[in-house]
């Protein structure tokens, strides 16, 4: 491949809407995907810009036309997120605009100020914060033919990596339930790295958020094997409405701050940390508060038994020690997360607490 000497730069929404008035913006070139986006992420994507906040950078191949001897501006990458835009702000200027597929407007579980409505009937300040977005752009030299599009494409995506199923979610899912687990997952960022329970690179792959979900879903179905298509069916079933939403998050709050009164940063040196132990930790906490098969209706927790992080500390100890039998043994150090280990796990618990109740 040649080198390519790319422009960088930055383009307001506003140059945007006034390329594609002129039909200088071509949103749909050959080489590009047909927009699929669902409301969710047109919805996510409004949000974001009227937030101000930063997103991928949209690529441009600029070539002039021989007719009009103007440049004009084909998208090489960014279509959906310009689509987006333009059809939120000016649908009629969207040659191929379908109501049926393009018209949407924000939903409150993304930004209750603006929810509902539509460009126009949004304040002028926020209208014109949307119009004055800037992307970051990168423009490649007219020269630059399809083959080399397609190439530096397959550069970009070669990462190595295949997309584990929290990431597959958070590419799916832009409703309720997800925003209710990343808000939950991201509350917790500075215990998860003090607690150990999540190196650097878990945290990238968002494997935080996926063991909120599923302590979530200890709450809502009670105790469970981990299946993600039992992660998945609740990111999709509670996609449009979560009505559990603010007592799940009251609840998993509860439990996270009573975990961190009686361990703290000790947590960090028991065996604990480790994410099925930590799992089966959350899981005690959470039945001595509440009950697993608590309706997840506003109520009252229950006072903590004496001794419950002593017994937190004993099993720890046992554990690392190996002074427990070893069928137990086996599923206290393994990382399944199947339903029997789990059972086992937590009555672990319960009897290590109820045995330092009667001495």
């Amino acid at each position: 491949m040649k080198q390519l000497h790319i422009q960088k730069t930055v383009f307001k929404v506003n140059d945007f809407l006034s390329w594609n008035r002129s039909g200088s913006l071509i949103l749909s070139p050959a080489f590009q995907r047909r927009p699929v986006w669902p409301v969710g992420a047109k919805s996510f994507l409004i949000d974001t810009i009227a937030r101000a906040l930063p997103m991928p950078i949209v690529f441009l191949r600029e070539r002039t036309n021989p007719k009009t001897l103007e440049p004009n501006r084909e998208v090489v990458d960014g279509q959906q997120r310009l689509r987006t835009v333009i059809s939120y702000i000016e649908p009629a200027a969207l040659r191929d605009f379908k109501p049926e597929r393009d018209a949407f407007t924000v939903d409150k579980v993304h930004n209750a100020e603006i929810a509902g409505k539509t460009f126009q009937d949004l304040p002028s300040g926020m209208r014109q914060r949307i119009l004055d977005y800037e992307f970051s752009v990168q423009v490649l030299p007219a020269d630059t033919d399809d083959r080399e599009v397609l190439q530096i494409f397959g550069r970009m995506n070669s990462t190595g990596y295949k997309l584990n199923e929290q990431e597959l979610r958070n590419a799916e899912f832009f409703g309720a339930f997800k925003e209710t687990m990343y808000q939950l997952a991201y509350e917790q960022l500075t215990r998860w790295r003090t607690w150990k329970v999540f190196s650097e690179t878990d945290i990238a792959r968002m494997l935080e958020v996926e063991e909120t979900s599923d302590l979530v879903l200890t709450m809502l179905v009670g105790l469970h094997g981990k299946k993600q298509a039992l992660i998945n069916s609740h990111y999709r079933d509670n996609n449009s409405k979560f009505p559990q939403a603010e007592e799940v998050s009251r609840r998993f709050r509860f439990v996270m701050d009573q975990i961190d009164d009686h361990l703290g940063r000790e947590l960090a040196s028991l065996v604990f940390r480790r994410k099925p132990l930590f799992n089966s930790l959350f899981t005690f906490y959470y039945d001595l508060s509440f009950g697993l098969k608590s309706p997840v209706r506003r109520a009252k927790a229950h006072s903590l038994p004496r001794g419950t992080s002593h017994a937190v500390q004993r099993a720890s100890q046992m554990i690392e020690s190996e002074k427990v039998p070893e069928d137990l043994a086996k599923v206290l150090r393994g990382a399944t997360g199947h339903l029997p280990a789990r059972q086992q796990r937590l009555k672990f618990l319960h009897e290590t607490l109820r045995r330092g109740s009667s001495n």
